[in-house]
């Protein structure tokens, strides 16, 4: 029998680490965006090589229902959690649902966890209460489930708090058998500033407010605290783990990550190659693959179909995002009249900024039948994009790691992307190198974008040439296998400390 569906028991093997999963998203339960994804897939892909993973996630309303109507087991724990904060004790009820094979233990507190989505619209020390909550209960649940993890993975800021308790809080600093911590930066844009009041209602020490601590131009910085505490740090690719060391991509905190820079580690993030697969896609119109390519034809002409289009065999570019400037709107909508111009049709699918919204939303008027803007995010749509697509837009101003690139490639939809962060990592250029499967620029810049974008089309209207480099897309494997062997490596390396 397997580690992974014995018990709530400790493993007694030294070699298995233990490895609890703090975040505020989980694919299939929550999810806002790559966060979701990556938690949703990395800890079953540990489970496969013989890691105890598990994940400690808020029940926020609506999670409880889609656990029932996935089928997934649910269990009530008789025992509770707590946490003080704000000189009150918060006390949370824990499920344990079994999900893809994970246990997954969810905090049940109408007061905290009672909105459909984790994040606030603005922190404060009231709104990030949740998030509190969440990180000191990670430290306590071991006396709820029976099951003390040797290292607590935490996700982004909303659980920096968990290193920083261990660190400077007055009760947990002072325990004697504390786990490791690691820290992954999904995004370093979102750090956590708060005022300094909330230290002495969360029960953190004085000391903690400091050059090397959690202060941050008289606030309180969570994400930089952690960044201090943890005893690893990690991003999500290795180029953006350099990229956040410059002063433009450390987003205010390169100075202290070049000082942690002994305990930082770029691994790449996998896609869940189960999910994103068009051999067995059933949100498509046919089934393709490598060797049985003619489905693709057919899910591009069910995609055209699906937004009332005829196909006239013009390249088709596609792009599923959300519609902020972190995604390159502002180069992209510039350059759409001169891909217009080179011969293409462009789709683009995904809400966002108000700005973007409106300024794409009166170009569908401006180029009947050559552009459409979809402003919205439905999944059977997202996938038929990537299938019926000839060319995918990923212009990104920064991307930490990306996924749809990914998908992208396995869907036979040749990406077109700005050479930055997981980007750079993963996409190589069909021009710079015989077996590449990609376009790439290094410029944020509108004419940067066209200029790949016409040896794109270039490279379509050949069309053997265009079949090589689609089908090395196809044929790379950007699974999770070799970025959990990654993240056990660390895990192992930290329980050797130990």
């Amino acid at each position: 029998m397997s580690r992974r569906n014995r018990s709530d028991q400790q493993s007694e093997s030294p070699v298995q680490p233990k490895v609890l999963h703090v975040t505020p998203e989980m694919v299939p339960l929550v999810k806002v965006g790559g966060l979701g994804d990556v938690v949703g897939s990395l800890p079953c892909s540990l489970n496969a090589i013989d890691t105890d993973a598990r994940v400690l996630l808020p029940a926020y309303a609506g999670v409880m229902d889609r656990i029932s109507d996935a089928g997934f087991r649910l269990t009530h724990l008789t025992r509770s959690v707590e946490a003080a904060l704000r000189w009150k004790v918060y006390r949370a009820r824990i499920w344990r649902a079994l999900v893809n094979g994970i246990p997954v233990y969810l905090l049940e507190n109408d007061a905290l966890f009672g909105s459909p989505s984790p994040y606030p619209d603005v922190l404060t020390p009231e709104s990030v209460l949740p998030f509190a909550f969440l990180s000191l209960a990670s430290l306590d649940i071991h006396t709820a489930i029976r099951w003390k993890p040797d290292v607590i993975h935490c996700h982004d800021w909303p659980t920096s708090l968990t290193a920083i308790a261990l660190r400077w809080h007055r009760h947990y600093r002072t325990v004697s058998h504390r786990p490791a911590t690691v820290l992954t930066i999904h995004n370093m844009a979102h750090q956590g500033l708060l005022p300094a009041s909330v230290l002495d209602e969360w029960g953190i020490a004085d000391d903690a407010f400091a050059m090397q601590g959690v202060e941050y131009y008289g606030n309180v910085n969570l994400l930089k605290g952690s960044i201090v505490a943890s005893d690893r740090i990690t991003t999500v690719s290795p180029r953006y783990a350099s990229e956040i060391l410059t002063e433009k991509g450390g987003c205010g905190l390169a100075g202290i990550l070049r000082e942690n820079a002994d305990k930082l580690s770029g691994i790449l993030n996998g896609l869940d190659t189960n999910l994103w697969n068009p051999e067995r896609d059933r949100l498509l119109s046919s089934s393709f693959s490598t060797k049985k390519p003619e489905g693709k034809k057919t899910c591009r002409r069910a995609f055209l179909e699906d937004i009332g289009w005829d196909d006239d065999g013009a390249p088709l570019c596609v792009m599923v995002s959300r519609l902020v400037r972190q995604k390159g709107l502002d180069i992209l909508i510039p350059a759409i009249p001169d891909i217009l111009a080179l011969g293409a049709r462009v789709v683009i699918i995904g809400k966002g900024e108000p700005a973007f919204e409106e300024r794409l939303s009166s170009m569908d008027a401006e180029f009947p039948g050559r552009f459409r803007a979809l402003l919205t995010y439905d999944e059977r749509l997202a996938h038929s994009a990537y299938a019926g697509g000839d060319i995918f837009l990923m212009p990104s101003d920064f991307e930490p790691c990306g996924l749809s690139q990914l998908i992208s490639l396995r869907y036979g939809s040749v990406p077109v992307v700005r050479a930055v962060g997981g980007l750079a990592d993963t996409i190589r250029d069909a021009d710079a190198s015989p077996d590449g499967y990609g376009f790439t620029f290094d410029d944020y810049e509108t004419e940067a974008l066209t200029s790949a974008v016409s040896r794109a089309l270039d490279a379509f209207r050949d069309a053997e040439r265009w079949d090589g480099i689609r089908t090395r897309g196809m044929k790379k494997n950007f699974g999770w296998e070799q970025s959990a062997s990654a993240y056990k490596d660390l895990y192992l390396s930290l329980l050797s400390k130990a």
